[in-house]
């Protein structure tokens, strides 16, 4: 049960990667092979763990660098940890793979039934041609599209959110009718209460003990309602609004 009036809201603002798409899938799919190819012995679930502050350590200390530039620096580091070496093959198919990450089975629907009633916009830590294929699978309507390409950060920085504030007013939406919309406490929860921004976890870990490849949260973070799937988000999306289910 929650008291977040989900009819107050305008705009609802998504991170995309983690939440729409399954980036662990899409992740683990490149460095699963290649722990057998160096003889490791590691579930998917040890390879995303020994991965995740990788990622978030690059982004930080590079933050220009394009996503693809991103993963494949994180890769390369995940095997020094691992002890073993990640070759350019390697390195350059985790950087490309990103528009061949599947997305969640719910999300497509989930955001058609979501523009219904919102103006729907992205907040994803990646580059504009990654998002692109992704929204291939999405079909999402999307009034605005923020990435890390366009503000030259990575969350949990500031610079979407920024951004996000700069965008509102050209959708004719003030700051109390927006939500932000997020799987990851680290990258997106945190900085959403460090804004003042209410926020709806879609815990897709709920099942699985962990932080899988997202970095444990570091900072203060809080969200103003619980969904185990974006399915369920939208299913009380529906219900608030009274349309049928």
């Amino acid at each position: 049960m929650t008291d977040l009036d989900l009819t107050s809201y305008r705009a609802v603002s998504f991170d995309c990667y983690g939440t729409l798409i399954d980036w662990e899938a899409g992740i683990a799919a490149v460095l699963s092979p290649w722990a057998r190819e160096q003889g490791l012995e590691r579930s998917d679930e040890d390879l995303l763990l020994a991965y995740a502050d990788n990622e978030a350590a690059v982004e930080r200390e590079t933050p220009a660098a394009s996503y693809p530039e991103v993963l494949a620096s994180a890769f390369r580091r995940t095997g020094e940890v691992l002890g073993r070496p990640v070759n350019e093959g390697w390195a350059t198919r985790l950087g490309g793979s990103v528009p061949d990450w599947p997305a969640f089975p719910d999300s497509a629907d989930a955001l058609a039934r979501l523009a219904k009633h919102y103006r729907l916009v992205i907040l994803s830590n990646v580059h504009r041609e990654g998002f692109a294929g992704s929204n291939r699978r999405l079909h999402g309507d999307f009034a605005a599209v923020i990435t890390a390409e366009d503000v030259g950060a990575y969350k949990p920085a500031e610079n979407h959110f920024r951004a996000l504030d700069r965008t509102l007013p050209e959708l004719g939406v003030e700051r109390p009718q927006l939500l932000h919309v997020a799987q990851s406490l680290f990258h997106d929860h945190v900085p959403a209460k460090r804004e003042g921004l209410p926020s709806v976890w879609i815990n897709r870990r709920h099942d699985r003990p962990g932080w899988g490849a997202t970095p444990e949260p570091s900072g203060d973070w809080s969200y103003a309602a619980e969904y185990p799937s974006m399915a369920a988000f939208a299913d009380a999306v529906d219900r608030a609004f009274g349309d049928a289910t």
